[in-house]
Order: structure tokens, then sequence, then C-alpha cells
């Protein structure tokens, strides 16, 4: 199994990444965030998801270990796939993706290419109590707008998760400490919780 690739972005594709590991290149599928974000030559650290089917072996990429558990949520529901996981993880960020299944806006995920209402439904139904509280959200209706602190790569809830803690509990236990703290107080302040 390969946990996470470290290597080099040499090129670009509709959805995914060629990532060059020590001469070796990967073809990475990745979100259109983690696409968008990524720039050719640099660096990247990519936690990966490896699908194995009748007639294909695919690997999924995530910049963040809290991205690829939300994943793996995601592909245990019936229906939905590794590609229509990836497009609903392509919305946005994780945390605001994270957050709408918590506040069970399926209006949000049924955004997604190939996901309609009914598969949107039963991602909330399914996962709502496995990713932890909502954070706040501003407006009505399905036009909510994220206004919750959501950073892009959290160190201190990938931290958590590599912990063994499950993607809900590591949520929860970071809901109530300051953001602004440093990731290893932030850290130690959630295990005392626990």
């Amino acid at each position: 199994m390969i946990a996470h690739l470290f290597g080099e972005v040499t090129e670009k594709l509709n959805s995914s990444a060629i990532i060059d590991v020590h001469g070796v290149g990967y073809e990475v599928i990745l979100t259109s965030v983690d696409l968008d974000r990524f720039e050719l030559k640099s660096a990247v650290k990519i936690y990966t998801y490896h699908a194995l089917r009748e007639n294909a072996e695919e690997l999924y990429g995530f910049s963040s270990l809290a991205a690829k558990r939300l994943f793996e949520l995601l592909i245990s529901v019936n229906g939905i796939g590794p590609k229509a996981a990836m497009n609903i993880l392509s919305l946005g960020a994780p945390e605001e993706v994270r957050n709408a299944i918590a506040n069970t806006d399926a209006a949000y995920i049924a955004k997604a290419s190939g996901v309609g209402k009914k598969s949107a439904e039963r991602v909330i139904v399914d996962l709502r109590d496995k990713v932890g509280l909502p954070s706040k959200y501003g407006g009505s209706g399905s036009s909510l707008e994220f206004v919750g602190h959501a950073p892009e790569n959290d160190e201190a809830l990938d931290a958590l998760i590599a912990l063994g803690f499950p993607l809900k509990e590591a949520t929860a236990a970071l809901a109530e400490i300051d953001p602004a703290l440093p990731v290893e107080q932030r850290i130690t302040a959630a295990l005392k919780q626990r």
C-alpha cells in the first residue's frame, strides 16, 4: 500500500498530475482544488489512496490526511465511488465539504458533477454523525456561505488523525481550542481532553 508520495510535480493533466519520486513517475488523480494549487516543478507531499478494481488501478491523492479520511468516508457511502467522491471534494476545501455534511447541506453536495439529489442526501444521512461538529455558517437556505475558521491544511487535525483519532473525534477535540495557538500546543490540549 502506498501511503504517501513526496516528489516533484512534472506534469499536470485534466484531473491528475505526474509526481516524480526519484525517477519514477506516479500518475495521481487529484481534486481540482489541489490540482490548481500545485505548481509545476514544485515539491509536494501527497497522501494517497490506491483503488483496485477489476479492470483498473488508480492512485488518488490528497494534500492533507484529513482530506484522505473524508474521501474514505465518502466512498463508504453506497453509490458513491472514488470519482464521485473526488468531485465532491473538488467543491471546495475539505473543511468546507465536511461542514456541509455536518450541517446537512445536501444542495451543496449535489453541486458536484455526477452527484444527484438522492446521492447527496444519502451522503448526508450516512456521514452526518461521522464527520464531527459543524462550524458556523452564514446566510440561509442552499446559498450557505462558509464563515468559520477553515484552515486549508490543519496540521493539528492531521496529527490527531495520524495518532488514531477518527475524523469526528479529532474535529471535536480541536473545536474548543484556539486555532491561533502553535500546532504543538493545540495537539497537547486536544490529547488532554481525551
